[in-house]
């Protein structure tokens, strides 16, 4: 290991199901599947760079035969495997502890029964995370949490997802706390960790700009450089040098759809760039990562936390997730 700052990434394996279901199309019953087109594609694009990375598995997905031979290919190749719960349901926020637990238990055998790897961290569908998530996560033995998601567009995301859905208000309103409220951007960028009354948990946030909290993951680069490349690349350029100057080691997240194009799926076009030819996409994240690698060294989810588990200079904070709460901090300087 070098003595540059670390990036953690990762990946959240959304399925062409679970986005119809989250848009509110019923076309997602019966679980419609691009992972045997894209797998190869993004183990292709890692592989070339020498990268390991962290999947965040749905469990449905695990558990069905025909997408078996994919999460073969994953496991094979070297990367590590996580929980994306098993139904993909963004209202995750809203389940008794006891649908939790078996929420968590189906997805952790799916994906140890398909990949052979127990997972050790998780990420909530659309940034869905409450307490009683934390205590249940806690109690089943994670090593952490990677659903915080501190970023100030929150709100103006979900709006926009909302006016290219399909959904009833009743839907919506299930799904109000999608990407996450306005609040969760005043919560820290590095990693800390939740104080659960005796007990603790880390959570490692997906990475917004550090100071000014706007996204810098993948998708949203994308979607900048659909109306400027140039735009795009200094936006990166500086969340680097921010990230630097803060001292700050980003986790990045990237989806599926970072490594599709329009010519791929008509049926996702509500999804922002989801207009761009692949060939186009791919060149921007040759460009991305190429930055990328050059100024952070790459570890996975699990060793960025292992890495730091043991950092006494880690903030704890108590759990508070009503609309406009704060998080409260308990660290003692």
């Amino acid at each position: 290991m070098s003595d540059r700052l670390r990036m953690s990434l990762s990946l959240d394996l959304d399925n062409k199901w679970s986005y119809l279901k989250t848009h509110g199309s019923e076309a997602w019953v019966d679980f419609p599947s691009y992972l045997d087109l894209v797998v190869p594609r993004i183990l292709k694009f890692l592989a070339d760079r020498n990268l390991k990375i962290t999947f965040f598995i749905v469990g449905q997905d695990a558990v069905l035969e025909k997408n078996w031979e994919a999460f073969a290919r994953l496991a094979a190749a070297g990367h590590e495997m996580a929980s994306h719960s098993f139904n993909h349901e963004p209202w995750l926020h809203l389940y008794s502890e006891e649908d939790l637990n078996d929420e968590l238990q189906k997805a952790e055998e799916a994906i140890e029964s398909t990949t052979g790897q127990r997972v050790h961290g998780f990420r909530g569908p659309g940034f869905s995370i409450s307490e009683t998530t934390l205590r249940v996560l806690q109690q089943r033995g994670y090593d952490y949490d990677a659903t915080a998601f501190p970023n100030i567009l929150n709100p103006l995301a979900r709006a926009y997802f909302f006016a290219r859905s399909n959904l009833s208000e009743e839907e919506k309103e299930r799904r109000k706390a999608l990407f996450g409220s306005f609040s969760a951007a005043f919560r820290p960028v590095k990693p800390y960790r939740w104080r659960l009354d005796d007990q603790s948990l880390i959570e490692l946030p997906v990475t917004t700009m550090p100071i000014f909290k706007t996204p810098i993951h993948f998708s949203y680069l994308i979607y900048l450089a659909s109306y400027s490349r140039i735009m795009a690349r200094l936006y990166l350029r500086m969340a680097i040098k921010v990230c630097h100057f803060t001292r700050t080691e980003p986790s990045l997240l990237l989806h599926p759809l970072d490594f599709m194009g329009v010519e791929d799926d008509n049926d996702l076009a509500f999804f922002p760039a989801m207009t761009m030819p692949l060939m186009e996409k791919l060149e921007l994240m040759d460009g991305f990562f190429d930055l990328l690698v050059q100024n952070f060294e790459s570890v996975t989810m699990g060793e960025h936390v292992r890495s730091i588990k043991a950092d006494i200079s880690l903030r704890d904070y108590r759990p508070t997730f009503s609309h406009w709460s704060i998080l409260r901090s308990t660290h003692h300087e």
